[in-house]
């Protein structure tokens, strides 16, 4: 895993958005990460550009099962969004300025809004295997920090506040959308650790005596990057596995990836709908 210098990190950065910015006709209002099994939101996006990540200079390339590792540019609810299919976790071996990447150049692009997805086991004994829950809080349990190093004063604080790391604003929102639709929906706190082996009976113990509802390998690097460039941001997390260490059974990523696909319909009404009220 390479640090770079501020220098280099934000003339990646520039060359990035040069490249994206020549290939596309319009500012995008909206970013979106996708997780694990949930690309078929892109099947209802009036698409317009399509950018693979190998092509963009200095992204980094999804390792990852079930991450197409494209760029997606087009309209959503009447919304120009980008959205990312695919994103980078730190088991795959990259550093955190390599899993930012791509919401510094959303940044940099003048996006103020972004909507993370995710795939995440579900240790609150009241989820249940394919149910979503709104990402209210998170603890971090990555074991380092995406804004560690120099500071990019120019993007965001040394010290940005966390105490409203997804805003209330949007979890109002996507909670009355699912009122609307019956759809049902949890709130609660996402915790994220290294992976990518899934944890032990014991670990789940402790993550949810710590106070975290489901457990993840992602997202919580990019809300920090997120927040600390000023963007609103918005999480949600599909309950793929049922993580109660006294009734726990093996997993493999395949059950994974279909309880995921099978969530898709309600995960992408959400989405869609909130881009929509944006």
């Amino acid at each position: 895993m390479q640090w770079l210098s501020r220098e280099s990190y934000l003339e990646n950065i520039e060359q990035a958005v040069a490249y994206i910015t020549k290939n596309i006709k319009y500012e995008p209002e909206i970013g979106i990460i996708l997780g694990t099994g949930l690309g078929g939101l892109t099947k209802d996006i009036q698409t317009e550009v399509v950018l693979s990540y190998s092509d963009i200079p200095h992204f980094p390339v999804s390792t990852v099962e079930s991450h197409e590792g494209k760029l997606i540019f087009g309209k959503l609810g009447g919304k120009s969004i980008m959205v990312m299919q695919g994103r980078f976790h730190y088991y795959e071996g990259y550093s955190m300025q390599d899993i930012t990447f791509p919401v510094r150049v959303m940044g940099a692009m003048g996006i103020k809004t972004l909507l993370i997805s995710n795939a995440a086991g579900g240790m609150n004994p009241q989820y249940r295997k394919g149910d979503l829950m709104i990402i209210d809080d998170h603890i971090n349990l990555l074991g380092t920090n995406p804004l560690i190093g120099q500071n990019l004063d120019q993007y965001g604080t040394r010290f940005p506040d966390m105490s409203e790391p997804y805003s209330g604003r949007l979890i109002e929102l996507t909670e009355n959308i699912a009122l609307e639709n019956k759809i049902k929906v949890h709130k609660g706190v996402f915790v994220a650790v290294p992976g990518p082996s899934l944890e032990t009976r014991a670990e789940y113990r402790f993550l949810r005596l710590a106070g975290a509802d489901v457990v993840g390998m992602s997202t919580v690097p990019e809300n920090i990057v997120g927040v600390h460039m000023s963007m609103e941001v918005f999480g949600i997390s599909v309950i793929t596995d049922e993580c109660f260490p006294d009734a726990l059974e093996p997993v493999d990523v395949t059950e994974i990836i279909e309880t995921a696909n099978n969530a898709e319909p309600k995960l992408t009404l959400l989405m869609e709908k909130l881009v929509e009220k944006l």
